[in-house]
């Protein structure tokens, strides 16, 4: 048997009696809000939030297709970083590096557009300031 985690209060301890809304149960946040008292946005937070995911998906462009390229070109295995590890420089060489970090590019690249193809403003009321 389970205690009840919410038992009734006595309406003599409340000094007057609730009203049935407020007994039928728990009520959510946005049952309890009204209209006004929900939060707004103004118009420099709603365009700053619009710069931030275009920054977000034009670097996930870009590196996308920075990571995608790359592997595929002389510079990948050709630099002064591997010159002294030829062990590594062979493991990076090989296709499955290549295709792996290729790969991430495409993911990268993705995320990015599904980004910007899924954003939604939510159904709120604007206030200028």
């Amino acid at each position: 048997m389970t205690a009840n985690p919410n038992p009734p209060l006595p309406s003599s301890s409340l000094g007057a009696k609730l009203s049935a809304s407020e007994t039928a149960g728990p009520a959510t946040e946005l049952e309890q809000e009204s209209p006004e008292d929900r939060r707004r946005y103004t118009n420099v937070e709603l365009w700053l939030r619009r710069l931030a995911v275009l920054m977000f998906v034009f670097m996930c462009a870009s590196v996308g297709v920075f990571l995608v390229i790359l592997p595929w070109r002389p510079e990948w295995t050709h630099n002064h970083l591997l010159l002294s590890y030829p062990g590594l420089r062979q493991f990076i060489a090989s296709g499955f590096v290549r295709g792996v970090v290729s790969g991430l590019g495409m993911l990268d690249i993705w995320i990015g557009f599904w980004e910007a193809v899924h954003y939604r403003e939510e159904k709120r009321s604007f206030r200028l300031g």
